[in-house]
């Protein structure tokens, strides 16, 4: 791989619960073709009063052409306190773009997964659509995108419930670059039900990232979700905020 990023997350998290994954955060800006990648790893064990374990993985590996992009996510987080599972979440990305243009392309993504605190047993995406880039400046990018999707969801009630469901994902991204230290990205889900319009997730996503030293950056991150319908007990609304450290080496 050309260019590999490990990152490393401090241990500032709250309500981690996001059920949209915002993929928008996870591309990345370069302008070599070929492979590109990141790897991160934290494990911690302790016990005192309580046997605690805590895991978490990120893998993201991407390759890119002139014409194509490929992008495989893996994120998984897992805690546990005296054996007794408390957070256990994941999801696997995969997707596809082709480039028609220099400003539109052609999407396409499988992705599926999991999350306890959320009740959801498993998630299964398929979809498809377009992405427009709104600008040519390499200081800052927006685009726009739209896409069709289909989502079967088995939730962790009692009895278990099935959707399937046809969605559709309209989404709006930036990314400015104030300077070689300072970046931010914002992005913007809105997913309403194409059968029942007041069935509707509304997700938002901006992260901050200042250098610190050459290559090491501290990275802010803030998310935010909103269900119409969740599974029953849990809130609609859920956010998340982490701060952590990046590690970009060539």
């Amino acid at each position: 791989m050309r260019k590999i990023l490990i990152l490393f997350m401090l241990p500032l998290s709250i309500n981690i619960q996001a059920q949209i994954i915002n993929t928008e955060s996870m591309r990345m800006v370069t302008d070599t073709t070929g492979w590109s990648g990141l790897i991160g790893l934290n494990i911690a064990f302790s016990k005192n009063t309580k046997t605690l374990l805590r895991i978490k993985n990120t893998i993201h590996i991407q390759y890119k052409t002139n014409k194509h992009l490929v992008m495989f996510i893996n994120k998984i987080g897992f805690e546990s306190a005296d054996n007794a599972d408390f957070v256990n979440k994941g999801v696997q990305h995969l997707r596809y773009n082709y480039h028609i243009n220099k400003k539109l392309a052609w999407e396409v993504f499988l992705q599926n997964q999991y999350n306890a605190i959320s009740k959801i047993d498993f998630r299964e995406l398929a979809g498809t659509g377009l992405r427009y880039k709104l600008s040519q400046s390499e200081k800052y990018k927006f685009y726009l995108g739209s896409t069709i999707m289909y989502e079967y969801e088995k939730t962790l009630e009692s009895p278990n419930r099935v959707h399937k469901d046809w969605r559709n994902s309209n989404y709006f991204t930036f990314s400015l670059f104030f300077n070689d230290n300072i970046s931010l990205i914002s992005t913007s889900y809105y997913q309403p039900n194409l059968a029942h319009f007041s069935d509707y997730r509304i997700a938002h996503q901006s992260a901050l990232k200042f250098k610190v030293y050459k290559n090491l950056s501290f990275k802010t991150a803030f998310n935010f979700t909103y269900d119409t319908f969740p599974v029953v007990g849990i809130p609609k609304q859920e956010y998340e905020i982490t701060n952590g450290l990046v590690y970009r080496f060539d």
